[in-house]
């Protein structure tokens, strides 16, 4: 959607240009991903320097010399930071930037052990695999996840991650839910599967190449509004919306509605999803009754 509409700003036929950034900034959800899954690592590492430096300081005292290190030992940051699948995707991707960007890394472990949560956690010197996750989902959750430090950084770092960042962060909590001492970490990859990956450059193609079309389905349908006093975003979520009916056979009807009914919830104006919903539910029973939606496989399932 922000592609087709980022064509439209730039008065541009050059689909191929567009479709590369499309491609390209999905790309970069996986370091995204990466950047903050290693987040995690990198605040353990920063508290076992610390803890090193306070044990050899020339007047430590008896806490400094023998401190609780339930917080370095814990299970759940010491499996992410062992885990073959998460190291092989940082080098592969050449994720490094807490290296160059420590002083992040140091904030958010202030916020950590100044937080009731640390607190709370550390009180006891003794803990299982289950406290060691729920303390770390908790800390993603509540700590590391609304940085505002944190984002701004990763704001500057990619624009296009804005959008990303909550869908993200999501991600990780679920996977840091489901973590456990017999199954084994896998990094997510970034597309199901080939179909998936494709469908990506499928979408973008045969809407901007069937625009004059496709607008041509809702015109009349809104005989209370001129053309030029729609919303443009609202026009592209329409063109993309009436595209899945009509030219992708295996996603439902009602998937697509769903879909769309959220974007435009979250970029479009605040009636948007109600005019939008209106327009999609006329569209599909006309269509229907013309034979025009023609799905199948999973496609099927309407429900």
């Amino acid at each position: 959607m922000q592609s087709i509409y980022a064509l439209h700003q730039k008065s541009s036929d050059d689909i191929e240009k567009e479709e590369k950034f499309l491609l390209h900034s999905i790309d970069s959800i996986q370091d995204l991903y990466l950047i903050m899954m290693s987040s995690l690592i990198e605040i353990r590492k920063k508290e076992v320097v610390f803890l090193e430096a306070s044990s050899k300081k020339h007047l430590a005292t008896p806490e400094e010399k023998n401190p609780n290190r339930k917080f370095v030992n814990n299970a759940v940051l010491q499996l992410l930071e062992e885990n073959n699948s998460l190291s092989i995707a940082l080098e592969k991707r050449k994720i490094n930037n807490w290296s160059m960007n420590d002083d992040y890394i140091l904030i958010l472990l202030n916020e950590i052990k100044q937080s009731p949560l640390y607190q709370k956690y550390m009180s006891t010197k003794k803990s299982s695999f289950e406290e060691d996750k729920e303390f770390v989902v908790d800390m993603f959750t509540e700590l590391i996840a609304p940085n505002e430090k944190l984002y701004e950084y990763l704001e500057d770092n990619k624009l296009t991650w804005i959008d990303d960042i909550p869908l993200v962060n999501t991600q990780i909590q679920k996977q840091l839910k489901q973590i456990s001492e017999t199954a084994e970490f896998r990094v997510i990859k970034l597309y199901k599967d080939q179909e998936d990956q494709e469908f990506v450059s499928l979408l973008f193609r045969k809407t901007v190449l069937n625009e004059v079309e496709l607008a041509k389905e809702y015109i009349d349908k809104t005989p209370n509004w001129d053309a030029d006093r729609i919303a443009e975003i609202d026009t592209i979520i329409l063109k993309m919306a009436i595209c899945e009916f009509l030219k992708f056979p295996s996603i439902p009807v009602k998937v697509t509605i769903n879909e769309y009914l959220e974007l435009a919830k979250e970029y479009s104006t605040p009636k948007s999803s109600i005019f939008i919903n209106g327009i999609l539910d006329n569209l599909v029973k006309e269509f229907q009754s013309e034979n025009k939606i023609q799905k199948t496989g999973r496609g099927l399932i309407q429900n």
